[in-house]
């Protein structure tokens, strides 16, 4: 269980987090939030989807890592085997929290940085350190506050977007159905993408609403992020192809259908 505290360089002042990989720090996991600010970035290596959130019923962006729960498709070993960290997983157990202060006579709710003491990846004994000797932030606390305002302005648009992509219809459901071999094969559910022919059907009204709104871009991106299947298919048939000791059957087949009366991506 989290157990989240104000991070300062007093208390915390020989903290270290563990940078490398490993399923120890819950990094095998099939998929991870991903959000609108860091969409230009994850749709050179990972496929874009939507999902909603069980308990609040509302839309989320996720980037697919595999096609199990467990299964995280670019761990290799302590590597994460691609050139852009999804800012879920680069944050590591730090998260934005927010504190009342008073600001030139006014009260303020600041956002501040919290920190997981029962996270995994925290020590003293290894890793990158959260404080520099004399007490300033390190140049690894510099870059997680990036990565937290990433997340926090993320947060704010991904909302506003999905909102609007939902009005307009475009998010509908798919179903991902790949075989790898005869005896391998994935059935995702649960996952959503953009309707091509709803967002063909869209007049120019609707569509300046989105270009001005800043969200076309978006919708762009996520169509763009689904040819990275292809990687991740490639990947998971290398890794069938080490274990079925020569029984593979070479080609993959992909499917990604349309439940009945409904649009698809």
């Amino acid at each position: 269980m989290a157990r989240y505290e104000l991070l300062n360089n007093i208390t915390h002042k020989d903290l270290r987090v563990a940078t490398r990989f490993g399923r120890e720090f819950g990094d095998d996991i099939g998929m991870v939030v991903a959000f609108p600010t860091e969409f230009a970035e994850l749709q050179r290596e990972y496929p874009i989807f939507f999902r909603r959130e069980r308990d609040s019923g509302q839309w989320q962006a996720v980037a697919l890592l595999g096609f199990d729960a467990k299964e995280n498709l670019f761990l290799q070993g302590e590597r994460w085997n691609a050139a852009y960290l999804p800012g879920a997983i680069a944050k590591g157990p730090f998260l934005i929290g927010f504190q009342e202060q008073h600001i030139d006579g006014e009260l303020r709710r600041e956002p501040v940085v919290h920190v997981d003491m029962d996270h995994p990846r925290i020590n003293v004994a290894e890793g990158e350190a959260v404080f520099l000797p004399q007490g300033g932030n390190s140049a690894y606390l510099d870059h997680i506050s990036t990565v937290l305002r990433g997340i926090r302005d993320g947060v704010d648009a991904g909302q506003a977007m999905y909102a609007a992509l939902d009005e307009l219809g475009l998010i509908q459901p798919v179903a991902l159905e790949i075989q790898f071999d005869e005896a391998h094969r994935a059935n995702v559910t649960g996952l959503h993408g953009i309707d091509r022919d709803r967002l063909a059907a869209l007049d120019a009204g609707q569509l300046h609403a989105l270009h001005r709104a800043g969200y076309l871009e978006g919708v762009y991106l996520v169509l763009a992020s689904l040819h990275n299947l292809r990687r991740l298919m490639a990947e998971k048939q290398r890794r069938v192809r080490g274990t079925a000791q020569g029984t593979h059957r070479p080609g993959t087949r992909r499917c990604i259908r349309r439940p009945a009366g409904r649009g698809g991506s």
